[in-house]
């Protein structure tokens, strides 16, 4: 595995990571008023396009932490829909 391959992974680690804290207390309080439904919406949005674009180039780092984040982020999209 080359160098660009390794950051690509420790980044994607990283700013998936920073999802759980976020989804963890969801899970905990079912408090999601102080989210932002049209920036998740958006926020989704861009991530797909990354997965695709991550597929697209067969990028392993980009599809696993894009697909990763995803989830994640469709956990939050969909616990503030339901809470709201």
């Amino acid at each position: 595995m080359d160098y660009a391959n390794i950051v690509g992974l420790i980044a994607g680690a990283m700013t998936t990571i920073s999802f759980l804290p976020q989804a963890a207390r969801i899970y905990k309080t079912r408090h999601t008023s102080d989210l932002s439904l049209p920036t998740y919406i958006v926020l989704l949005a861009g991530v797909f396009l990354w997965l695709c674009y991550g597929v697209m180039v067969k990028s392993y780092p980009i599809i696993i932490a894009n697909a990763v984040t995803m989830a994640i982020g469709s956990y939050i999209l969909a616990m503030k829909v339901k809470y709201k």
